[in-house]
């Protein structure tokens, strides 16, 4: 017999060993003999209170064995000689759409413009140090995609659009820690995932399918509305008819060539903002209800905050407890911050981007020459600053949060964990208003919700520009772009994801989706 229980366990009694197993014995008035297991489902933290609780959802396996293999089983097979797929990058949703062919019975054949994570650090350390951006390499592009060297942040609000459960079952099998199974808001961990990434790698070569770095798509060959082949930048050619362009969302030179070939476009909605930067302890105080160092049985505390200013939303995105601010450029000329986290969450800073959404039909008037790409113009124009304002390097422009607010320069800032280092600058005047005022009075809103979030101790750097995509490539119902047969946008370069599961969850459908009739 098996009985599922929600059970409810203090800080204090997180301590105590086989605790779950206790509780379970005197909630079910049975002998603890009786119980072959307890098998946490679900943990997660309530501090919306002093006392913290731990809330678990249980199975208990009375006089039954507990299973030790997943119910998941991932049936690759040998497709070295099957029809082909080609996969335009190699990010969540490329990834998860090759590994989906291959159990389909189809060879996947991806094309990824940057390296492979192992020779993708040192271009990542030539932009901290060198202040120098591989426009093939870096945060963004390469092994993995923005995924590899991000958060791991697995959270996703996307239940409906596939199984969320199979994608955590997969990142398991190619040696994700199973707790992610278990956590209600789960993470991998920036240390960890290029482990994963090259697992995933391993297991596309093993069972046939083929992977090609260094490779950028340049142009494609459409006849009679459908794809033919694809023009690389090496000068090859290669037949193609189905194809998942799962290039992410800062690919630029996608859009740009799509615009060109009059392939239909669409304008999409998206956020832009700065990244804030506390000393983790206090957010610690904040969440935990405590004063110095919090318990060791606590992670580091997240937040989540979101406010309505002048019809627009405000709100935290991509929160990193214990993490550190990376530059995410992808050109010369720009900066981009984002946030990431190492599995333990172990960094003396937590950092989240504060975002103002932008809505493509009322807010960019003064782009509409720009046609379906005036986000894309309006966001390169953000970054063009940014970097002009940080001193035309990586170095990032920051301002205290409170002189942000107050409309003040800083004369000094933070300790920061941003590498490149940070140059004071009046971001209250350089900042579009439409982004600038919600933002002031957005993070007045969130210091009345978190008392001791607005603080002079915080930074504020620019800028998040990178949330999503600006540009919708849009598909009809069988997924495939309404004008190009064989072209499947796909993932957030589409405009179809937000995040690592939403991505992967996508690339599985549109890889189903590019086999049907083949």
């Amino acid at each position: 017999m098996i009985k599922d229980l929600q059970l409810r366990v203090s800080l204090k009694e997180e301590e105590i060993p086989d605790i779950l197993l206790k509780k379970a014995v005197k909630k079910l008035d049975i002998s603890a003999k009786d119980i072959s297991g307890v098998k946490v489902l679900r943990k997660s933290i309530d501090a919306r209170k002093p006392k913290i609780i731990f809330n678990y959802k249980v199975a208990v396996y009375i006089k039954e064995p507990v299973p030790q293999t997943s119910e998941y089983i991932f049936d690759y097979k040998d497709v070295s000689s099957a029809k082909p797929i080609h996969i335009i990058g190699f990010g969540p949703a490329g990834m998860y759409a090759a590994l989906r062919c291959i159990e389909l019975g189809f060879k996947p054949i991806v094309l990824e413009r940057g390296k492979n994570v192992q020779d993708r650090r040192r271009d990542l350390k030539a932009i901290n140090r060198d202040h120098f951006v591989n426009e093939d390499s870096n945060y963004c592009f390469g092994e993995g995609g923005a995924g590899t060297y991000s958060d791991g942040k697995l959270y996703t609000r996307s239940l409906k659009r596939g199984d969320v459960r199979r994608i955590f079952e997969n990142l398991v099998y190619h040696g994700a820690t199973d707790q992610i199974l278990v956590d209600a808001h789960p993470h991998i961990g920036t240390n960890k995932l290029p482990k994963v990434v090259a697992n995933v790698r391993e297991t596309i070569l093993k069972y046939g399918g083929e992977i090609h770095f260094n490779t950028r798509v340049t142009d494609f060959v459409i006849k009679n509305n459908a794809i033919q082949a694809l023009q690389l930048q090496n000068g090859d050619e290669l037949t193609a008819n189905r194809v998942i362009l799962a290039t992410g969302h800062s690919a630029r030179d996608i859009y740009y060539l799509l615009h060109k070939k009059e392939i239909a476009l669409q304008a999409k909605s998206f956020a832009m903002g700065v990244r804030i930067e506390h000393p983790q302890h206090i957010i610690d105080s904040i969440q935990y209800h405590c004063e110095g160092k919090r318990s060791d049985l606590l992670p580091a505390a997240a937040y989540s905050l979101v406010q309505q200013v002048n019809d627009r939303g405000v709100y935290s995105f991509c929160m990193c407890p214990g993490g550190f601010i990376v530059p995410a450029a992808t050109a010369n000329g720009e900066v981009v911050v984002n946030g990431m986290s190492p599995s333990k969450r172990n960094n003396e800073f937590a950092n989240s981007g504060i975002v103002v959404e932008i809505n493509a039909d009322k807010d960019l008037a003064k782009y509409e020459k720009f046609g379906v790409l005036k986000g894309l113009e309006f966001q390169k124009d953000f970054e063009k600053l940014a970097f002009t304002a940080g001193g035309r390097t990586q170095t990032a422009p920051g301002q205290r949060l409170t002189d942000f607010v107050e409309g003040n320069m800083s004369t000094d800032l933070n300790p920061t964990s941003y590498q490149p280092g940070l140059n004071s600058a009046p971001l209250h005047s350089l900042f579009p208003k439409l982004i600038g005022s919600r933002l002031r009075q957005g993070f007045k809103a969130f210091g009345d919700k978190m008392k001791g979030f607005y603080t002079s101790e915080a930074n504020i750097i620019g800028v998040e520009s990178r949330t999503s995509s600006p540009v919708n490539i849009p598909r009809k119902e069988n997924l495939e772009h309404p004008e190009i047969n064989g072209l499947f946008p796909c993932g957030e370069g589409g405009g179809y994801a937000g995040g690592i599961v939403s991505a992967a969850m996508d690339g599985e459908r549109c890889a189903e989706a590019a086999t049907v009739g083949l």
